[in-house]
């Protein structure tokens, strides 16, 4: 216990008479407790028993709601928060390992400095002088500051935006690699060009009969992928008076998604929009389907050969629509990554505009939260601005640009032309290693926040993040660092958070409510955050003013081959430290420990190779090598690499594994701003080298003995 507060005295405050079954961090007084380690346990623990904190998972930018259970002081086991709309109890491979993260033996434990750029050598430097690297930041030119943060739309993001406006710099950028993959930026703007608002669109998946998807591997790793996954199981289950749902899948290697599909088309990357149009101009020509685009100039003929498709089946297909009563179309990442990827959102979109499910059960709905993410387009003005010396101070908090954007870019060399790069990394990342200064953050679990959910639920959630042991080592929350600059009126990161929490206090028809502050944030804290009670959607306006893209796939540069990457459950790469996720097998090969290009066995035979062979991956921006793993799922003229591996930094668990396909992006754009990442054409060389990669499989293999 705090030596703050005395145990009565903090009954009273908490209002407990009794152990709850979740504390609340344990009510209005749960700042000032200190959740000590099992050597020196708090006296709310019982020894021999558990306790049970509700908080929010900040693995990925989902916002998922936690259960953590606490043993002696200790963090144990995370669960789903049942009562979190979201995740619905439910839990991803990726949120069980934040326990791997708090403990992880390579983490930053206090504030260091590093004499030399690049060298992992550090030395120790005391928080004090720290803390005034930061203050004399903040107290110089605002127009030399840059924040660079992570996906998160969460209260360090809303605390950045609010400083950056208060002494006049620019406003933080939100970038990741997992959202450039997803296609998030290109989806939003999407719904801004077709919507009129810069917002998520939801996808109603379990309400719908038919789902088509071109892309969106919304199982694995799409926007929310434990919601849109329980929002599968309802489509799937077969209830009373309503037909098990069916999923089609349009995608150039099976993913998790296209395996559980009943139909998956692997088709041509980058035709997925102008196979769109060609549903639409075969739709058009049925009742029940209201073009609103034009589709004259659109020739069904010339798009499934283009798309490697029989205009059979994509007839076949549109019968199939036709006689669906709530169809549903996703245009997911890898039919928006790459050159006419906004044309082809915007072609998919018209397909759910044309048979009217706009804001209806199985339908397309506007969230309420507001989408902030950065564009490729917005890095390369921070990175020209860093070649030019206009940024003296570079803020980095919640995201790995060095490891995750492609080095054509350049932001690793314009790093060399800023004066001072302040990282608030908890683990010695790639872009932590180019930092003068590594101030650590607290990990999730040691720290307070909120998180805003974007997408994969209908209904505003303010998902609530509390400490759950007391902070392990000599770190500090990244907000209180940049509160202590005085320059907002707020004495520490709690008190912000509450500011924003005050403006529910009296809202009706939600989870929580409190007639105060104090009351409401202690239910706040139970609860795992506040939200509405009732789903809140908006259904769009049609408004398609062009007629349908017949943009043909087009790959940029010379190659052999189309090379898809893909995200997996590493996300933007910042999982590889967790031996758990290591070990995990990947869902279609069963590999752990490592990372692989999938060839097509009729490819490889071609070529000459072998599982477990080493090639080299050449593009026109870079090469890598990789481990051989044939595939048939996939197309013959399409290799795939998977994201997330091939770390020089980030720990024992991480460095030294596989290849970063990130190395062979060339730097081209959409109409968006977002990185055409899938127009890159790759060629495969054998090296004669050979290195067999771990497994779950057999020798022979899932697939057979190649």
């Amino acid at each position: 216990m705090s030596e703050i507060i005395s145990r009565r005295n903090f009954l009273k405050l908490a209002g407990l008479g009794a152990t709850a079954a979740v504390l609340t961090g344990c009510g209005p007084a749960a700042r000032y407790v200190t959740r000590n380690p099992y050597y020196d346990m708090p006296e709310y623990t019982q020894t021999g028993l558990s306790t049970y904190f509700a908080t929010t998972c900040r693995e990925c930018p989902a916002g998922c709601g936690l259960i953590m259970r606490t043993f002696e002081g200790r963090a144990i086991k995370a669960e789903g928060n049942p009562a979190h709309p979201v995740n619905g109890g439910k839990l991803c491979s990726r949120g069980l390992t934040g326990v791997q993260g708090l403990y992880n033996p390579d983490r930053f434990k206090s504030a260091v400095q590093r004499p030399q750029r690049g060298d992992p050598a550090v030395e120790p430097v005391e928080w004090d002088a720290a803390l005034q690297v930061v203050k004399d930041a903040l107290n110089g030119p605002a127009g030399e500051v840059a924040f660079l943060l992570g996906l998160n739309q969460d209260h360090l993001a809303d605390l950045v935006t609010q400083l950056a406006e208060t002494i006049g710099a620019p406003a933080p950028l939100r970038y990741g690699a997992l959202g450039m993959f997803e296609g998030r930026a290109t989806l939003v703007k999407a719904a801004e060009q077709v919507f009129g608002q810069a917002v998520f669109p939801y996808f109603d998946i379990a309400g719908a009969d038919l789902v088509v998807s071109f892309g969106a591997n919304f199982l694995e790793a799409w926007l929310s992928p434990v919601a849109y996954s329980r929002a599968y199981g309802r489509f799937r289950r077969a209830e009373p008076l309503k037909k098990r749902g069916y999923l089609v899948s349009f995608e150039a290697r099976r993913s998790l998604t296209s395996g559980s599909a009943d139909e998956w088309y692997p088709v041509v990357p980058g035709s997925e929009g102008l196979l769109a149009a060609a549903l639409g101009k075969l739709l058009s020509e049925s009742s029940g389907f209201s073009a609103v685009m034009d589709y004259a100039a659109v020739d069904v003929q010339a798009a499934c050969a283009a798309a490697g498709i029989e205009p059979e089946k994509l007839e076949a297909l549109a019968q199939l629509i036709a006689r669906a009563e709530r169809p549903l179309f996703l245009p997911g990442g890898n039919a928006l990554g790459h050159a006419d990827g906004l044309a082809a959102a915007v072609n998919i979109l018209a397909l759910n505009a044309g048979r009217g499910n706009f804001g209806v059960p199985g339908g397309v709905y506007l969230t309420t939260s507001p989408a902030g993410t950065a564009t490729l387009t917005d890095l390369r003005g921070l990175v020209d601005r860093m070649r030019t010396g206009q940024v003296s101070t570079l803020f980095i908090h919640g995201c790995n640009p060095v490891f995750e954007l492609p080095p054509t870019l350049g932001f690793t060399q314009a790093l060399a032309n800023v004066k001072t790069v302040v990282s608030f990394a908890s683990f010695p990342d790639e872009t932590a290693l180019q930092a003068d200064y590594v101030l650590p953050d607290h990990t999730p679990l040691e720290g307070w926040g909120y998180q805003y959910t974007l997408a994969g639920v209908d209904r505003p959630v303010l998902s609530g993040a509390q400490p759950v042991v007391v902070p392990l080592y000599e770190t500090r929350a990244t907000a209180d660092m940049l509160l202590s600059a005085g320059k907002l009126p707020y004495k520490d990161e709690v008190e912000f958070i509450q500011s924003v929490l005050e403006d529910k206090v009296g809202q009706p028809d939600a989870n929580i409510s409190g007639t105060d502050l104090p009351s409401l944030w202690a239910k706040y804290l139970q609860a795992g955050g506040w939200w509405l009670a009732a789903p809140s959607l908006s259904a769009p306006e049609k408004n398609f003013a062009d007629g349908a893209s017949t943009a043909q796939p087009q790959a940029a540069g010379s190659g052999q081959f189309h090379l898809m990457t893909y995200p997996t459950l590493f996300g933007d790469g910042s999982g590889a430290n967790r031996p758990w996720l290591q070990e995990t097998p990947d869902p279609a090969t069963t590999v752990m420990w490592n990372s692989w290009v999938e060839i097509n066995p009729k490819t490889a035979e071609e070529l000459g190779l072998h599982d477990d062979d080493i090639v080299k991956v050449r593009s026109e921006a870079g090469e890598v090598e990789a481990v051989v793993y044939l595939y048939p799922a996939i197309r013959p003229d399409t290799v795939a690499i998977p994201f997330g591996q091939g770390h020089t930094a980030l720990g024992r668990w991480a460095e030294r594994r596989g290849c970063n396909p990130a190395e062979l992006l060339k730097v081209t754009m959409n109409e968006a701003g977002d990185l055409a990442f899938g127009d890159t054409l790759v060629t495969i060389t054998p090296t004669g080298k050979r290195r067999p990669i771990a497994r779950a499989e057999s020798r022979v293999g899932v697939y057979g003995d190649h």
